[in-house]
């Protein structure tokens, strides 16, 4: 049984249609990487899960429950954590701050909830003072990852976790994600490093103008000439 079923979801931003029939499914603790080449609609798909999209059609169940058309409050409390590319912390903000953000929902935030983000995170126990917009971009990355942790969902979805980082810092993020999976919580991401996502996830989606292109296990997409040629570059 799959934990989200996404069923030939049509989305968009107000008239301009973008996804065009996109299925797509996450197993109970499954780790899906989402690539494809610019303007594929990648994205889209995670904000239109999200409900921060035009719903135009078609289905998104999680948990047995459908979502389709659900405003981002009301998803939010079904167990999905969401982290975007762009704009991902309160800058103003203090490091613990943005872990109260990301636990609003929550009458009284539990102490073992900061612990559990800040053993994954040391380094944002340390500066829990500081405020996140003077934080470097993995540190910020790291800040709006742990949030999206705060309420403990079954599924994180993460946008480009990698972009802007610097080189050096790439393998320390993806090795996050790694152990956030290892730990049971199920990941659907998208990925410009399509590479080193598809070699680490179980099964990847090739995204193609708002439509399924591939579907099949990290290993077997890279192992695709077609696939390789077309959109990993050889």
């Amino acid at each position: 049984m799959a934990l989200l079923e996404v069923s030939d979801l049509d989305a968009g931003y107000g008239d301009l249609q973008i996804l065009d029939g996109v299925d797509m499914t996450v197993g109970d603790g499954e780790y899906v990487t989402i690539v494809g080449p610019n303007g594929a609609g990648k994205s889209t798909v995670m904000k239109s899960i999200f409900g921060l999209t035009t719903y135009m059609g078609g289905t998104v169940t999680f948990d047995d429950r459908e979502i389709s058309g659900l405003r981002p409050e009301d998803i939010i409390r079904t167990g999905i954590g969401y982290v975007p590319q762009n704009d991902n912390v309160f800058d103003s903000l203090s490091v613990k701050e943005n872990l109260e953000m990301g636990a609003y929902i929550l009458d009284e935030v539990p102490e073992e909830r900061y612990d559990a983000v800040f053993e994954r995170f040391p380094i944002l126990e340390e500066r829990k003072g500081q405020k996140a917009g003077t934080m470097s971009g993995g540190q910020q990355q790291m800040v709006a990852m742990a949030r999206a942790l705060m309420l403990e969902p079954e599924l994180l979805m993460l946008d480009e976790p990698s972009a802007g980082l610097a080189p050096d810092l790439v393998e320390e993020m993806f090795d996050r994600i790694d152990a956030i999976n290892d730990s049971g919580t199920a990941v659907l991401m998208v990925e410009q490093n399509a590479k080193e996502a598809l070699r680490r996830c179980d099964r990847g989606y090739v995204l193609v103008q708002g439509r399924n292109r591939y579907e099949d296990d990290g290993s077997a997409l890279l192992a695709d000439e077609q696939v390789r040629q077309d959109f990993l570059g050889g």
